[in-house]
């Protein structure tokens, strides 16, 4: 039997998930077939990662509702798992800043999984990591590559102003790499092409065609749970009964952050002052 020689991968979708939606889910099963089907990637797991409340999104209900619905969601999965981390965070944190993390747990785990192997049993030595970031020794550490999972909307918001800065865009791209699902109406590959930025890494984007299209959104679920109309079939049950039983998603909690700027957008206007 051949060795499995396949680059093993895990995908890292981070989001507001207000709610999380079946859509979501099949995202995760898209890109895991596209990159299967490429013959060099094998996908491990799959990681949600709620936006905390520093985000200030209008309508933006509490992160631990947004977690809890979301950990509903990936009950169904085998692969993938919710990770609360950025929802924790007081402040909202930067999309570069929590792959960073993400890449870093991945290291750590690789690197406990090595000593393991390695050291007399009730000897294991406390990893460290250095302060300027993870430590020589980490980045050795054979580990999955870690990619940035988004819709079309994500990518296409790389053009908005004050909403991403550069160099995030290009660390997120260039190290790491990301796999976008299209949608209908969206040219992302046109969008590539004209980002000198995305051209320059365009062998780390990796477009994914949803051939059986689905427009299901968080916005438009959110507008007709707030007009009482039905949205079964939509998410996943689990989550439409936690909804149901906590009263979510109301006119009033449309109005949440109504009145406040994006935190991405102060930020990076501050800094540009």
């Amino acid at each position: 039997m051949e060795a499995d020689t396949r680059t093993e991968v895990v995908l890292l979708a981070c989001g507001a998930f207000n709610p999380i939606t079946n859509m979501h889910m099949r995202l995760f099963e898209l890109a895991r077939d596209h990159l299967h089907e490429t013959g060099k990637y094998k996908v491990v797991k799959g990681i949600i990662s709620p936006v905390g409340d520093g985000y200030q999104k209008k309508g933006l209900i509490e992160a631990y509702h947004r977690v809890a619905m979301a950990v509903l969601a990936s009950e169904s999965s085998n692969w993938v798992k919710v990770d609360p981390w950025e929802s924790e965070q007081e402040e909202w944190v930067e999309t570069a800043k929590v792959v960073r993390h993400h890449h870093e747990e991945l290291l750590m785990s690789g690197q406990c999984k090595d000593e393991a192997d390695h050291v007399k049993k009730g000897k294991k030595r406390k990893l460290r990591a250095s302060e300027g970031g993870v430590s020589e020794k980490l980045l050795n550490t054979a580990v999955p590559e870690l990619k940035l999972l988004c819709g079309a909307d994500l990518l296409e918001s790389f053009g908005t102003p004050n909403l991403w800065k550069e160099e995030d865009i290009a660390e997120i791209v260039g190290k790491y790499g990301l796999v976008c699902v299209t949608r209908s109406g969206s040219d992302a590959q046109r969008f590539i092409y004209q980002s000198d930025l995305l051209w320059k890494h365009k062998k780390n984007i990796h477009l994914v065609n949803e051939w059986i299209t689905n427009d299901i959104s968080a916005t438009r679920i959110r507008r007709a749970l707030r007009r009482a109309q039905s949205v079964k079939y939509l998410l996943p049950e689990p989550v439409l009964d936690y909804i149901q039983s906590h009263n979510l998603y109301s006119p009033d909690s449309e109005e949440k952050n109504a009145d406040v700027i994006l935190a991405p957008l102060q930020k990076h206007a501050n800094l540009s002052k």
